[in-house]
């Protein structure tokens, strides 16, 4: 082993030593193993609106992506009830009604479904910030910490790989690379499912991973 591998490992051991030192609930070490081989959870979430101090998380879809397969049949798609009434606003975005998700789950018991679904594998999502934020809101009394997972954004494997494209004469265009959701699947040629339902567009993240790793060649 390098030098520089065997430092990078070492402080990998630090960091994870740390993590653990703050974890509230003994119950959910497991998050911290080290992940399984060529394992990765797209998710994404609906929720009452893009506040993410003051909004609620609605629903949660994710599923496993196995090297270059999506496991839909292993999903996770929950709902969860939200303390404050949803809006009429958020409800012509997500289509959930406030009677859809009053059965949901409550809170806490939402995310530690999605906690043991995760497992330690990284996670993988379009703005993905903005969810991983309502997750960590959520979990954050649970863990003590955010979730530790690496994190990959979907729009930034695309931007990279689109500005790889362009010559070096059109890179000071670089700043016009069209993230949008709808672009960027369009662009990789994949198929698209109805937006802002959690499940369809989890899928459709991990759609975009698998071929971007492909285009790559991950």
């Amino acid at each position: 082993m390098s030098p520089a591998c065997a430092a990078l490992r070492w402080l990998q051991t630090l960091k994870r030593a740390w993590l653990l030192s703050r974890l509230r609930d003994p119950g959910f070490r497991f998050m911290f193993d080290p992940a399984p081989e060529n394992e990765w959870v797209a998710l994404d979430c609906e929720t009452t609106g893009l506040n993410v101090r003051t909004d609620e998380i609605i629903s949660i879809g994710a599923v496993r992506i196995v090297g270059n397969r999506i496991m839909t049949s292993e999903r996770l798609e929950l709902l969860v009830r939200p303390e404050r009434r949803v809006s009429a606003k958020s409800v012509c975005i997500h289509h959930l009604r406030e009677r859809d998700v009053a059965q949901g789950l409550p809170i806490d018991e939402a995310m530690k479904r999605l906690m043991h679904f995760i497992g330690s594998r990284p996670l993988v999502g379009y703005f993905l910030e903005f969810d991983v934020a309502m997750l960590n809101r959520a979990i954050g009394p649970l863990l003590g910490q955010g979730l530790p997972q690496p994190k990959i954004e979907v729009s930034a494997l695309y931007y990279d790989y689109k500005f790889k494209q362009l010559s070096s004469h059109l890179r000071h265009d670089y700043a016009d690379i069209d993230l949008r959701f709808a672009t960027l699947m369009n662009d990789l040629g994949l198929p698209q499912r109805d937006a802002h339902d959690a499940v369809n567009d989890a899928v459709m993240a991990a759609l975009a991973f698998i071929k971007l790793r492909q285009l790559r060649g991950a």
